[in-house]
Formats: structure tokens, sequence, C-alpha cells
């Protein structure tokens, strides 16, 4: 416990146009690691446009780890399939926590800390922005599935600070 720095509150909502993967349909759900840990969300039966809404929580001990996410649709007689993968690096949104999360009290809600934009280097879909919400720092990402013909998933990340941890 000593070592750990807080917990990343990982709320995945919803998967957007994901690829057909039995008859007509899948039954997809999302897979997450960060290191040696893996978390995954309910499967949604017959859907390509699932809504999760679901709260995924990691215990950050690393703030360099890189968040992967994989897509599967659930299978009963086979092994699931594949329905493609993104990542995304938790570093700029703990820095973010980091700087900016002493001095917020007087910030007006909705104010948007740092943007970030879609590039070659990220699996972003459109552009994400960390922003103070309601007395929290949260990042809405979408990210664009690789290695599939299409799908996005819509996640937002909050940080939740435990007493007496080494913190930030």
């Amino acid at each position: 416990m000593e070592h750990l720095l807080g917990l990343l509150r990982v709320r995945v909502i919803r998967g957007v146009n994901l690829a057909v993967r039995d008859l007509k349909s899948s039954d997809p759900y999302v897979v997450l690691r960060m290191g040696k840990q893996k978390l995954k969300t309910h499967v949604v039966k017959k859907n390509l446009n699932p809504e999760w809404n679901e709260e995924l929580t990691f215990s950050v001990a690393d703030p360099t780890l890189t968040v992967k996410l994989e897509v599967f649709d659930k299978d009963t007689f086979s092994l699931d399939d594949r329905m493609g993968d993104a990542e995304f690096e938790i570093q700029p949104f703990m820095e973010a926590v980091m700087v900016h999360s002493e001095h917020l009290e007087e910030v007006p809600s909705g104010t948007i800390i740092r943007r970030f934009t879609p590039s070659r280097k990220n699996c972003l879909a459109e552009e994400s922005s960390i922003i103070w919400v309601d007395d929290k720092i949260v990042q809405n990402i979408i990210l664009r599935l690789r290695n599939v013909e299409c799908g996005e998933i819509e996640l937002q990340l909050q940080w939740i600070k435990i007493p007496r941890s080494k913190g930030l």
C-alpha cells in the first residue's frame, strides 16, 4: 500500500459501430490491462453499439504504464473472437492530476486543463480533453480500434486519491 499512488477509475461507456463477428451481430465485452492487472466488462448480447456504463478501477503504482484495451465477441462453443484493440498512456492524465489538483478549488467547473489531438502515435478517434468537473479531474476519450475493420470505444478516466497513500 505504501507504493500505491492512487486509483484510476476507467468508466467504459459504450462501443460504436463495432465489427460483426456472429451471423448479423456480436456479443461484445471489453478487457482492460494495465501492468499485471486485468479487468473486464459484462457481455452485451447481440449489439454492435453496446452501452456498458461500467466502472473498472486500477490501482496505480507506476504512472508510466499504458492501459491496453481489447474488445471480444463472446462465443459459447469456441474461443471468443477478437474485435479490435487500442491503448492509451495514463502519464499525461497523471501529470494533469499532479500539477492541477491542488489549485483547482477556485476554478469554474468545466475548465479544460489540457487537450490531446488524434495522431498516428495514439488511438484517439477525436480530440480528448482533461477537464475540471464537479471537483474532479476527468478525461473523456474515444478510441479508434485497431486490427479490425471498424469500431470505437468511449471511456472516461477519473483519479481517486487514497488517504495515507504516497500520493502523487
